[in-house]
């Protein structure tokens, strides 16, 4: 080993010792010393615009920056033991909450005698969580493909439905977010993350997200000049562009067009299923069933990550019969460490009822943010969302960082969209307690009085 070598186990040694020490127990000279590499380790090796870019919640000097260190529950804890009641969620990742007990239990029974798989034998978990999403999913949904993010998860949507239905357009929403792979960037809704990669993926046609007219006509002008399109793709709610919903029936009438012209029907639900919006799956709402669903987020428990799509039966073509590898082969994709925490995140949902606890809850939060909407018509523009998939959306996007950072200061976790914060999301876990959701409304009048009061 070179003296190079040396000095970097001996640094790593020190990280591991740092990892299997809990925040309390670590030296206040320790932790000023872990402040301070996080800022140049980010600055000079992760991303210099990372330390920006969460301008809404600190100013991350040495003094102002919250280095994560544990969690649980709803809450997350910052390295000086800053307490947070989480209302971000991940974005929908801890509907059962930080390091969910029963979870963590089946990952770490299952740790024991197994983490990744062959890649050759057969590997029993993947096959009980794929029963089980046939269980629980809607209509005749039945064949399941695992993959580790929601971007892979959408791109082997996207080239299953060209397999199965042997078209090659696709048409998708204005606003609209998929992920940053290339397919999944390329049906993707917003400039920002589209532009730097052009000319993307083609055959892509973009409509305005709840007009299912939209819909209908560019599938109808497509086939008029012979062109054959492969699926439409949207989020039965638009989680990045602000928790979008759309008309009631709009769901409803796009699967009628699908039918209509053989088109297959692809429903992101990475953020607003798992029982996120008060059922299940949203397309529940409506009683409709994709060909297609994308799954992800909350999947893993919160604990580790595992997305994926499930299709019916019809979609599943002889020519992926004959090469299971045809589709896509990742290499973590339904190993069963992760299958072991989906299939735990399932039984908990089921058996606690989470999408009923989103919907009350949610019903309780919505209440509370409509109520600082009438008491702050100068700040508030609208509030909207199903469940515990809500937002607040603000005058402008300063605004919203300016209430963002207020309350960050009152240790309440929330973040803007991921370009700016006009409209802020709540997505806190659905075992968050009333106190705490009262905690939060206060908070939340705290802030927008703060800010009232800069601007007198």
């Amino acid at each position: 080993m070179t003296n190079e070598d040396k000095q970097v186990v001996c640094e790593l040694d020190r990280i591991l010792g740092l990892i299997k020490t809990n925040s309390a127990d670590i030296p206040a000279d320790e932790k000023r010393r872990m402040v301070e590499e996080t800022l140049v380790n980010f600055d000079e090796y992760v991303s210099p615009g990372w330390l920006k870019y969460r301008k809404s919640v600190s100013d991350d000097s040495e003094e102002g920056a919250v280095l994560e260190w544990e969690d649980e529950g709803a809450y997350c804890y910052g390295l000086n033991g800053e307490e947070f009641i989480d209302c971000l969620g991940g974005f929908g990742i801890y509907t059962c909450g930080h390091r969910n007990p029963e979870i963590m239990d089946a990952v770490r029974a299952q740790l024991e005698h197994q983490a990744l798989h062959s890649q050759e034998l057969l590997d029993p978990l993947r096959g009980y969580l794929a029963h089980a999403m046939a269980e629980i999913t809607p209509g005749d949904l039945q064949m399941c493909f695992f993959t580790n993010g929601g971007a892979e998860a959408v791109e082997m949507a996207l080239k299953l439905a060209r397999i199965a239905t042997g078209g090659r357009w696709y048409i998708s929403m204005v606003n609209g977010f998929h992920g940053k792979s290339m397919g999944a960037i390329s049906v993707g809704g917003k400039n920002t993350y589209r532009v730097p990669y052009t000319p993307m993926v083609q055959q892509i046609q973009h409509v305005e997200f709840g007009d299912a007219g939209a819909v209908r006509s560019a599938i109808a002008n497509l086939v008029a000049v012979g062109e054959k399109v492969a699926a439409v793709i949207l989020e039965p709610i638009q989680g990045e562009a602000g928790v979008i919903v759309p008309p009631k029936g709009y769901l409803s009438e796009v699967r009628r067009i699908c039918d209509e012209y053989g088109v297959a029907l692809i429903f992101d639900e990475i953020q607003c299923g798992m029982g996120r919006t008060g059922t299940m799956w949203r397309c529940e709402d409506e009683g409709v069933t994709p060909d297609i669903m994308c799954f992800g987020k909350a999947f893993g428990g919160g604990i580790l990550p595992i997305t994926g799509i499930i299709c019916t039966p019809r979609m599943w073509v002889p020519e992926l019969v004959d090469n299971p590898w045809l589709l896509g082969s990742p290499t973590f994709g339904g190993n069963p460490l992760c299958c072991a925490a989906a299939i735990a995140t399932i039984r908990y949902m089921l058996a606690n009822d989470i999408p009923g606890m989103c919907k009350s809850k949610g019903a309780f939060l919505k209440r509370g943010l409509m109520d600082l909407k009438e008491a702050y018509p100068d700040i508030i523009d609208d509030v909207r969302g199903e469940g515990l998939m809500l937002s607040v959306e603000f005058v402008d996007h300063e605004t919203g960082y300016a209430v963002a950072r207020g309350l960050f200061s009152r240790r309440v976790m929330t973040a803007g969209t991921l370009v700016n914060a006009k409209t802020i999301r709540f997505e806190p876990p659905a075992i968050i307690s009333q106190q705490d959701m009262e905690a939060v409304l206060v908070r939340m009048g705290e802030a927008l009085e703060e800010v009232r009061a800069t601007r007198a």
